[in-house]
């Protein structure tokens, strides 16, 4: 539906007299419903309508046919900066995020979300996917401003079909593939929502690794000739460009049933649909000529897709030029819907509603800053300075194949000088701009006995592991321990108790059958727990999970049993939850994935 001559004379109006016309008509009619749809590790040139001739995403393409595209949008090189970015319009070392696992991936819980924002302006807010900045409660997304939860807390997931995923603080297995089965929830929570206003946040899992697609998906691509090349052509795995465009062409088919459900509930004219990626391409494929992939602060690693369609009040078709990233959602959405942003700690994103409208005005030159492993860059609206400290004309040269800072060293000075003030400001409070070496865990204990949300997850990852102990792959996300042979060995958890009480301990494990009947024990200061490590479980590894080969950092996975160990009295206070072996009557005590402490009332 298209405005009436009325709202466009008004509009006309509002522009005229410098009002944001964004707020002012949100305030005069019934509040938008908020879609925002992020991809995970999806390029730039993933996209029909970037020019990708391999993969048809119609659906995707439609919200920049019926609404803004932002054309040069920047995101973090990475998974949880970005993500962080997003929620609190704030650069995300600001607010503590400096790696994607191992607890360093949390967002400090002085920071309030986006989805704060919508909560206390009366929406309900849900999030079905991969969350990535925090599992524990107060880091748990129902504890940042969501109603409901449903997805996989943590960086990427080993397990794509009939995956185990969180539903509000209790783990179930799903029946189906990932993608799909948390779109069911998001089109559940939108049915269930649909009289309220709502903000609904699918963060997709795809395309990041592993490589694992439905049949239906993967046929269309398993023979496909690969005729755009990625820019470094020969880094290109040809199944991997295969099976990363298949989960994109399933994610917009997904993206098409929220746009279809929207349609049948009368919702969609007054729904704001945002779509964007977490960083550039996780794998080296067509990009559209830039330089760099997922990790690189160079152009092809750091630009993404960003389209906005709200049909009742945003201009369909235009196209934003003006430089933009991730930091300006918060304070664009919270404009367009008309409240008030929660929290007082100083943005860094700018409220785009005036460039969105196409408003007549003198937008501010700006620069938005990249970083990631101790590199940063930085973008204006004509050039580059990446990470050596090498200036690009970006509008000349957008694959950044010569350089200038020998035709403007004052350029290259100034921006030198601007990246050593942002670092400056950016880390006055950290050493080092780099994640702790080997994924060693977080300082920042692990919260544990809120009432409020009584059940505490400690995976794997957020663990140490000693002795002989490691983890089964080296990217900790969906990792579990094994080795476990040594009553040396131990397994810790950095903790922080809230509440003095009794804890039921279940550990989720498996064990060789000649190996069950270890005795093993949980301790806090002098708090202990013993058990038996039986049954034998011994479950084969997944072999209906891969499409083609994961990457050999991550790990294979099984089916995990809980053994439920018994009840443990914790006093209040910080200190390490350990897990070693007393006995260990054959070759190994167990693999564990994770410890679940539960406050008994």
């Amino acid at each position: 539906m298209k405005l009436s001559l009325l709202h466009c004379g008004l509009l006309m109006l509002l522009t005229s007299l410098g009002v944001d016309p964004g707020q002012s008509l949100a305030a005069d009619s019934p509040r938008p419903n908020v879609v925002v749809f992020l991809a995970d590790d999806a390029g730039w040139g993933d996209y029909g309508v970037s020019g990708n001739t391999q993969v048809r995403t119609p659906h995707i393409d439609s919200l920049a046919q019926e609404g803004i595209t932002l054309d040069r949008f920047y995101v973090q090189p990475v998974c949880s900066p970005t993500r962080a970015e997003f929620l609190t319009g704030r650069y995300h070392p600001r607010s503590g995020v400096r790696g994607v696992s191992t607890g360093q991936e949390r967002m400090d819980l002085g920071e309030k979300t986006i989805a704060d924002a919508f909560k206390a302006a009366g929406y309900a807010t849900g999030a079905f996917g991969k969350w990535h900045n925090g599992s524990q409660w107060p880091y748990h997304p129902q504890a940042r401003g969501f109603d409901e939860y449903y997805g996989h807390t943590s960086g990427h997931w080993g397990e794509y079909f009939d995956p185990p995923l969180e539903r509000n603080g209790r783990m179930e297995r799903a029946k189906g593939y990932i993608v799909d089965v948390c779109t069911d929830e998001a089109l559940s929570f939108i049915e269930r929502n649909r009289a309220k206003p709502f903000l609904c946040y699918v963060p997709f899992t795809t395309p990041h690794s592993p490589w694992a697609v439905t049949d239906e998906y993967w046929q269309r691509f398993k023979d496909k000739p690969i005729t755009q090349r990625a820019t470094q052509p020969q880094q290109e795995n040809f199944d991997q460009t295969r099976c990363a465009l298949a989960m994109v062409e399933n994610q917009d088919w997904n993206v098409g049933r929220v746009l279809r459900k929207l349609q049948e509930l009368g919702l969609a004219e007054n729904t704001i649909v945002l779509y964007f990626s977490d960083n550039g391409p996780n794998s080296a494929r067509w990009n559209g000529g830039m330089k760099g992939r997922k990790a690189s602060v160079d152009e092809g690693g750091v630009r993404s897709v960003c389209f906005l369609c709200w049909p009742a009040k945003l201009p369909k078709g235009r196209t934003v030029t003006e430089i933009a990233g991730a930091i300006d959602l918060l304070p664009t959405l919270t404009a367009l819907a008309g409240i008030k942003r929660i929290g007082d700690k100083p943005l860094d994103g700018r409220d785009l509603s005036p460039l969105l409208f196409g408003k007549d005005t003198n937008w501010p030159e700006r620069m938005i800053f990249s970083s990631w492993a101790g590199n940063v860059s930085v973008r204006t609206p004509q050039y580059r300075l990446d990470a050596a400290g090498k200036l690009y004309d970006m509008l000349a040269d957008q694959g950044q194949t010569r350089e200038v800072s020998a035709d403007h060293p004052e350029i290259a000075e100034r921006l030198s000088q601007v990246v050593a003030d942002w670092r400056r400001e950016m880390f006055a409070n950290n050493a080092t701009l780099r994640p702790s070496p080997g994924n060693s865990v977080d300082p920042r204990p692990i919260p544990v006995g809120f009432t409020e949300f009584p059940i505490t997850m400690l995976p794997a990852r957020d663990g140490e592991p000693r002795g002989g102990v490691r983890r089964s792959s080296s990217a900790p996300n969906c990792s579990y321990f094994v080795n476990w042979t040594s009553r040396e060995d131990r397994l810790v958890w950095n903790l922080e108790v809230q509440t003095t009480g009794q804890y039921e301990v279940v550990i989720d494990y498996t064990c060789p059958l000649p190996d069950a009947g270890s005795i093993i024990e949980v301790s806090m200061y002098d708090s202990r727990l013993t058990g038996k490590v039986t049954p034998g479980w011994d479950p084969p590894l997944y072999t209906n999970q891969d499409t083609i080969p994961r990457p050999p950092g991550e790990s294979q996975m099984k089916e995990f049993h809980p053994l439920k160990l018994g009840t443990l009295h914790l006093e209040k206070g910080r200190g390490p939850l350990t897990l070693r072996a007393l006995e260990i009557p054959g070759r190994s005590v167990m693999d564990v994935r994770r410890v679940t402490l539960t406050l008994l009332p």
